[in-house]
């Protein structure tokens, strides 16, 4: 099953800025004396919770005690950002040393107050490059303003789903590379019935599971904050092209209040009934975990592709939006050096990597991992690997606040879409103002 759906995660990050802004920077030195080769038990928290990912992880840090014989991990599983959020400020003997999370979000707030150790030092230490090791838009979501306190830990891309069987009864070839070609298809697929539909070429209300303002805008290459950390969501003209192109589909195929009550039949987003699933969408935005779900739900129909790009844009088809998992060091431990041993095998081993990636149906997160033939060769799979490498994928940055600038936007964007807010430019403008304000409060 899949992590989160990436609207929960960001209202995660926002409910955890109360606090991690109290966290207190100067209470634990990042300098690690500990000896990692003397014997020690080091506590280390997960947010995965069903029994395939456990069995995964847990197998991972069997090799690892295994190889480091001295070193004992602690594992508890299931752990909530809130829980890891109080933890990191707390500190004590039942902390933890190494923490995962699945919010990326969250990653400008563990850099910036200090909650989480610098992993710089830990890396020249040992020779990695993160450049030659970790795709660049993981290492980008793994750091922020110059300090790198996460690595990527598996990741998740987004890519466009199609129903084979019904492309061939509509004729057709291939699925879509740019975006009309996009809306010609999902016009095409779309069934019409009295006041509904018994079939939908593609629900683009942004309410639509992972039809997000963010996984839509990545399709555009936007920018979100200048060089100066404002920001520029009302200048950039990706962010006006996506809201325009959205509103054009919503009209396209039969108008908000129509699509916003088929909506609301769909069954739960990671259950057997999730509308691509069940035949009640043609098309659809979603990761690379849909695969897994949709056939242990008995569809077996479904194609993948990578999303399509606008047609101006048409030579960086391939690309799309990435996230993923993260995983540092608490900066209260005072077992950093053997809390490195643990977070490096489990992000730069590449069979640890891979086998962890096959297991739970995740994106690999180092270049090796992602080119080595021991990875998942299923074609379906494959296109995310792909998604994943492209250089032109894309995510959203790391913040002060966590994902506090994605929840203004998606918010204007809920009310633009419905009609609530009636000027495109007016509300962009006032998105830019809200998260500018936010941020310096933060700060």
């Amino acid at each position: 099953m899949s992590r989160l759906t990436k609207t929960a995660a960001a209202l995660a990050a926002t409910a955890a800025i109360s606090l991690l802004a109290s966290a207190c920077t100067g209470q634990s030195s990042s300098t690690a004396t500990d000896n990692a080769d003397k014997d020690v038990t080091i506590n280390f928290w997960h947010g995965w919770s069903a029994p395939n990912e456990l069995k995964a992880i847990n197998d991972n840090v069997a090799r690892f005690e295994q190889a480091h014989p001295n070193i004992h991990v602690k594992v508890q599983a299931n752990i909530t950002d809130d829980k890891i959020n109080q933890a990191l400020r707390t500190g004590g003997d039942k902390a933890p040393d190494v923490v995962s999370s699945f919010t990326t979000d969250n990653v400008g707030q563990f850099c910036s107050s200090g909650a989480m150790a610098d992993l710089a030092p830990f890396l020249a230490k040992d020779g990695i490059d993160p450049a030659a090791t970790f795709p660049k838009p993981m290492l980008e979501y793994t750091q922020f303003q110059g300090k790198r306190c996460t690595l990527p830990l598996l990741g998740d891309a987004y890519g466009l789903y199609y129903n084979k069987k019904e492309f061939a009864a509509a004729g057709i070839a291939a699925p879509p590379k740019t975006l009309s070609e996009f809306k010609q298809d999902a016009l095409k697929l779309t069934k019409s019935t009295g006041g509904s539909y018994s079939q939908l070429g593609f629900m683009p209300d942004f309410h639509g599971y992972e039809s997000t303002p963010g996984h839509f805008a990545a399709q555009w290459g936007v920018q979100y904050f200048d060089a100066n950390g404002r920001s520029q969501i009302s200048t950039d003209p990706g962010f006006a092209s996506m809201f325009h192109w959205q509103q054009d589909m919503v009209k396209s195929l039969g108008g908000f209040t129509k699509l916003e009550k088929y909506r609301n039949t769909f069954g739960d987003e990671f259950g057997a009934k999730n509308p691509l699933q069940t035949g009640q969408v043609a098309m659809g935005i979603d990761g690379e975990w849909r695969l897994g779900m949709a056939k242990d739900a008995g569809m077996n129909d479904l194609g993948v592709a990578p999303f399509p790009v606008p047609d101006d844009q048409a030579s960086t088809y391939g690309k799309g939006y990435l996230s993923g998992t993260i995983i540092g060091i608490s900066n209260q431990s005072a077992k950093k050096n053997a809390a490195w041993q643990l977070v490096k095998f489990m992000t730069t081993d590449t069979d640890a990597v891979v086998s962890f990636a096959n297991a739970i149906h995740n994106v690999p997160s180092t270049l090796a991992a992602l080119k080595s033939p021991k990875l998942d060769q299923d074609p379906g799979f494959k296109t995310f690997i792909d998604i994943a490498q492209n250089p032109n994928s894309n995510t959203t940055p790391p913040s002060v606040n966590g994902g506090a600038y994605q929840v203004t936007l998606q918010d204007f964007a809920y009310s633009y879409e419905s009609g609530k807010s009636k000027d495109l430019t007016a509300g962009l403008q006032g998105v830019d103002k809200q998260v500018d304000k936010d941020i310096a409060q933060a700060k």
